[in-house]
């Protein structure tokens, strides 16, 4: 079984930032960063977890800049759990491990933007 605790880790850390952020820096885009990513690795988990034949993604929806963080961290631990679980993934040349490595880059990056 794949170890997803960088993601988690990861993903924990920011969405604590984000909860604890001030009103000023969410509206200046750190919420809207948080969410984009909500939403990235949301479609990410939905594809590991396969999604019927010609079927799109659902997309997370803007409940607003105080809840980014919770959304952030929901999405991070289904992405992480859809790796556990996943015996491959729809790129078959794509290891579930470097899809986790991505995640991890992809969230730490977010990250720099969302607080600088």
């Amino acid at each position: 079984m794949l170890d997803t605790s960088p993601l988690t880790a990861v993903v924990e850390r920011f969405a604590d930032r984000l909860r604890s952020a001030p009103q000023s820096r969410l509206q200046r885009g750190a919420a809207a960063e948080g969410l984009a990513l909500a939403r990235e690795l949301s479609v990410r988990a939905q594809r590991l977890e396969g999604l019927a034949d010609g079927a799109r993604p659902r997309e997370m929806p803007d409940a607003g800049i105080f809840v980014v963080g919770d959304q952030l961290a929901v999405a991070g631990l289904d992405l992480a759990e859809a790796l556990r679980g996943a015996n491959g993934v729809p790129d078959a040349a794509t290891a579930p491990s470097e899809v986790l490595d991505e995640a991890v880059r992809l969230v730490e990056r977010a990250e720099v933007r969302a607080m600088r």
